[in-house]
């Protein structure tokens, strides 16, 4: 049994349309629960068993799996769709690359610009939004998505950055035309409308 712990219009949001984009959305329970929200809105949540009290949480056959990178590999592994690369396949490398990216220097860069955090140990570590743009360009020089031709979950997740936070898009032709390629998909409109309803069902804490 598959059950996502979820807050609509969060960081999980991105779960809801991978399952989207592989049809499978059926196929997994959705537990809306409880969340502190920015400037300490809400409260922890019992329902909830990560042990941060965030989202998302993916729970398979009791197996907990936490972080949006890990659980965009597992379930793309797990429902071998073509959202993901499969091991034997020479992007693979390329693919885990973008999911450890996203969540070990993208994250970083936004949250320290929102921050407004400028130390010289912060820059050595994770650079700025201008190298993030770079390695965005670079990637998409001469191919619609970053492993390709295909729409994967390494796009799924490297463009949920600018949807939550579109001023930190770089202002690169290449990029800005890929970051309209990801959002022209079906499953952009469809996971807005799939938000708002569970939105509007949520209780307000």
């Amino acid at each position: 049994m598959l059950t996502l712990y979820h807050g609509p219009n969060t960081r999980s949001s991105r779960i809801i349309r991978l399952l989207m984009e592989m049809e499978v959305l059926n196929q997994v329970e959705i537990r809306v629960v409880g969340l502190i929200r920015q400037g300490n809105i809400g409260a922890p949540d019992p329902a909830n068993p990560h042990p941060e009290g965030k989202v998302p949480l993916l729970v398979h056959d009791g197996t907990a799996i936490r972080e949006s990178n890990a659980i965009m590999l597992y379930l793309t592994d797990l429902f071998d769709s073509p959202m993901g690369i499969p091991i034997g396949d020479p992007r693979r490398g390329e693919y885990l690359s973008w999911l450890a990216y996203y969540g070990n220097v993208v994250e970083p860069v936004l949250v320290g610009k929102f921050a407004e955090i400028d130390h010289p140990a912060y820059f050595a570590t994770f650079r700025g939004l201008t190298e993030m743009g770079q390695r965005l360009a670079e990637a998409l020089a001469d191919r619609p998505f970053l492993l390709g031709d295909r729409f994967t979950a390494a796009d799924l997740i490297m463009v949920s950055a600018f949807t939550f936070a579109p001023q930190m898009a770089p202002d690169i032709p290449a990029v800005r035309q890929w970051i309209e390629r990801c959002q022209a998909r079906p499953s952009a409109a469809a996971l807005q409308k799939h938000e708002a309803v569970l939105a509007a069902e949520t209780p307000a804490a």
